[in-house]
Order: structure tokens, then C-alpha cells, then sequence
């Protein structure tokens, strides 16, 4: 009953350029910038028992994963060295690279100390030298962190490698499924499950500190919206009005969920305050409205409507008023949301049945459509704005997908079984 995005990401560049494997979890780069900047990532020395992390692969795939950097096999590096007097820059000129890193790791099982430093291969300059600890259960975070700062470095603009992403999967259990919400690292590794049912969950929408998530569950045999808290595990209902409780989407300051309800009648957009439970309508009428979205500044909400006839994105003041349509290209527009700054909206569009992820310019009103798929659905904006994550369908199966913003580069992550749908990228 409640309308469904989708999006098409057909027609990448087939040339595999990196396949990494652990855990049931195969992460692909499928499209890969022409324009991206080389860079070496010599594997970490290491001393002592360190585990099975090898940082400098976490690191490769995190920057190669970004689409602005193409990182060099570690088979042809013609040196490994690990400490800045024994690096020939001569010999990363020769390979073509642009920057480099290097680093040590000396551990004992339990706790770790991590040392690394940022080349410009071109003149030799030292651009970062960055010491940190780690547990024995932190390294993949670690790694994660030393992407962010070289990203950050390289790029000015901030990392997302050292964040976590919510989506729903499903495996087959007897006659029938069972669904999970799970939170993982944002490659996908280290997954948690947070809520399990026999019935269907969707939507999960993160709370703007990251500490809750909410969530729309079947359990009861009936749709209900349950917000969680990660740390603890608790949960309470919120919503479990009759007919559709869906949709949740928390405001910036975390107060108030913005959730479709159809209790009055056909389903509308509603804001309802957490603390006292006090609901405020925003829409009204015969039309489908759904899928609310705040914006950064919490003064207005954009959300999916029927009242033109076909789905279609429209705004209006966060404290009601008149709605406005945003989108007028394609016969198809859903699921907006925007980017941490505003100035760009995800969203679902079709033309003549294919769904793929596009994104608007919010000041210049102009669409540039990334994908090129025909069933790919919910997008969510990483926290730096740079990549967008999305539910993608192939031969069947649903897996995730990334796309940086430009449309340049585009990775899947593949699970071995079951389908993984409506991921959400945390703050």
C-alpha cells in the first residue's frame, strides 16, 4: 500500500577491478573513474600477534571503493618498505603513482600501536604522520580511520569509511523467511543484528546522533513503528495506529519522527513528537502521501505524493502549509532524500518502467540520473555527501550498491545468501 523506489543502475563499465572476499561478503568495484588519482597503499610491517586484519587491504579498498583514488596491487609494488628513510620515491615515479603509504604495526594480541605516513611520490614531502592504538577488536575501524584522514588529506573533504549502514535481509527459514535488521561497518563487515521477526521489516531510518534507529515491524501481524536503542537493545512502539504506520524519518534534532499513517483515512504525512506522543498532520486528502524526508535544517519536509496523478516528489513547511512539486522529469520520483549540507536529493526515477538512483541539484532544479539498472531502490547520501548507498536487484537477488555522486564509480556489496534491501548510511 505504500509506494515502493526503485532504481536502475544499468550499464557500468563491466572491467572487475577489485574483488575482495570475507565472511560471506564479496565487495565488487563494477565502474571506476578514468580521472582517479594513483596511490600506493604498501602493506603495514607488522610485529607481534597481530590477526588476520591486514590494515593496508582495508585501507586499498576503502580509498579504490571512493572513486577518486586508484590504488596499486600490492603484486606490482617494487619495494615494500615501512619506514620513510627507505623509500625510493624514484620507484613509485616509475609505477605512476602520485602518493603513497606506508606504515608499522606492532602488537601483542590485545592491543595495538599503529604508525603511518602520507608521500607525495612527485617531490618526497611528508604530507601526514599519524600515530593511534587499537584492541584487538578495532582494527578494521582503525584501518577505516587511517582512509578517513588520508581521504580527508587528499581530497579536503571528509571520509566515510569509519561509519556504519542499517539494512534489512531476509534468508529462507522452512515454509518461509525470516527478517533481520542488521547494522554493519560501511563495507558491510562486522554485521549485527539488532531485530529479528518471521514477519517482514522495513524502512530503517537512523536518529541524527546515531544512538536509535527506527523502524517499521509486522510482528503484532500489523505494520507499527518501533524506535531502538543500539547501546542497550531497548525498543518501544511509537506508532500502531489501524491501518499503515510506516515510513519513520527523525528530525534533525532528533525530537520528532515524520511518518506516513493512514488512520484517517487514505495515507497522509504526519509529525509526531516522541517525548508526548502528540501528532500534527501536514497533509490531507484522497492522495497517496508518503516516504517524509526532513531537510538538514529542519524547516522543510519532502515527501512522495499521487496527487498529480504519478508519484512525485513535493515540499512543504515542516509546520504545514502548502505543498510544492519538485519534480517534473520522468513519470516516476520517490524516496527523496537529501545530502547532510542540503544542497543535493536523492531519489528513485523512472521513465518507461526502469527504476534507477538520480540526483538533484536542489538550487538549479537539474536531475543527473547515476544508475543504470532497472529495480534499484532506496538511496541514502554518505555522511560526507560524496557516495550514495542504495538496494539494487540482479537476476533475482538484492544486494547493495554504492555510487559516488558523480556516477563515476559504483561497487556491490553481495552477501552469500539471502536479499538485502532498504539500507540506510548512518550520520
Amino acid at each position: 500500500m505504500m509506494l515502493i523506489n526503485r532504481v536502475l543502475i544499468g550499464g557500468f563499465i563491466a572491467s572487475l577491478l577489485s574483488v575482495a572476499q570475507a565472511a560471506g561478503l564479496t565487495i565488487e568495484i563494477t565502474k571506476g573513474s578514468q580521472t582517479a588519482v594513483p596511490i600506493a597503499i604498501v602493506p603495514f610491517a607488522q610485529q607481534g600477534s597481530i590477526g588476520n586484519v591486514k590494515l593496508s587491504d582495508v585501507v586499498s579498498s576503502d580509498l579504490a571503493g571512493s572513486g577518486f583514488f586508484k590504488t596499486l596491487a600490492e603484486d606490482d609494488m617494487l619495494t615494500k618498505p615501512s619506514e620513510p628513510e627507505k623509500v625510493n620515491f624514484r620507484d613509485w615515479q616509475v609505477l605512476g603513482q602520485d602518493y603513497m603509504t606506508i606504515g608499522q604495526v606492532v602488537g601483542n594480541g590485545n592491543s595495538f600501536n599503529i604508525q603511518f605516513y602520507l608521500f607525495n611520490v612527485h617531490n618526497g614531502q611528508l604530507l601526514m604522520g599519524y600515530r593511534l592504538t587499537a584492541g584487538a577488536n578495532e582494527l578494521r575501524r582503525a584501518a577505516h580511520h587511517i582512509s578517513d584522514l588520508i581521504y580527508e588529506k587528499l581530497t579536503g573533504r571528509k571520509g566515510a569509511f569509519n561509519t556504519r549502514i542499517a539494512y534489512v535481509t531476509s534468508v529462507s527459514r522452512g515454509s518461509g523467511k525470516q527478517y533481520m535488521l542488521q547494522v554493519a561497518d560501511a563495507d558491510g563487515y562486522n554485521p549485527r543484528t539488532i531485530a529479528e521477526s518471521p514477519e517482514p521489516i522495513m524502512a530503517p531510518a537512523w536518529s541524527p546522533d546515531g544512538s536509535k534507529i527506527a523502524y517499521v515491524s509486522f510482528h503484532t501481524k500489523r505494520s507499527e513503528i518501533w524506535v531502538q536503542t543500539l547501546a542497550t537493545g531497548q525498543r518501544e512502539s511509537v506508532a500502531a495506529y489501524p491501518g499503515i504506520n510506516g515510513a519513520p524519518a527523525f528530525s534533525p534534532d532528533g525530537s520528532r519522527l515524520a511518518v506516513t499513517l493512514s488512520k484517517d483515512g487514505s495515507p497522509d504525512v504526519y509529525v509526531l513528537t516522541l517525548a508526548s506522543r502528540a501528532l500534527t498532520r501536514l497533509t490531507s486528502g484522497l492522495s497517496i502521501d508518503t516516504e517524509p524526508t526532513w531537510s538538514p535544517d529542519g524547516s522543510t519536509i519532502v515527501f512522495t505524493s499521487d496527487m498529480g496523478g504519478k508519484p512525485q516528489l513535493y515540499s512543504m513547511p515542516a509546520s504545514g502549509g502548502k505543498a510544492s512539486r519538485l519534480t517534473f522529469q520522468g513519470d516516476y520520483n520517490a524516496r527523496g532524500r537529501f545530502s547532510a549540507d542540503g544542497r543535493s536529493l536523492a531519489m528513485v526515477t523512472a521513465n518507461g518502467g526502469s527504476y534507477r538512483i538520480a540526483v538533484m541539484d536542489m538550487a538549479s532544479r537539474t536531475v543527473n540520473v547515476l544508475s543504470e539498472g532497472n529495480l534499484d531502490e532506496s538511496p541514502s547520501f554518505a555522511p560526507n555527501g560524496s557516495m550514495i548507498l542504495f538496494a539494487a536487484t540482479r537476476g533475482g537477488k538484492s544486494a547493495l550498491s554504492v555510487v559516488s555522486t558523480d556516477g563515476a564509480m559504483q561497487q556491490k556489496l553481495a552477501f552469500e545468501s539471502g536479499g538485502v534491501r532498504e539500507p540506510a548510511w548512518a550520520p
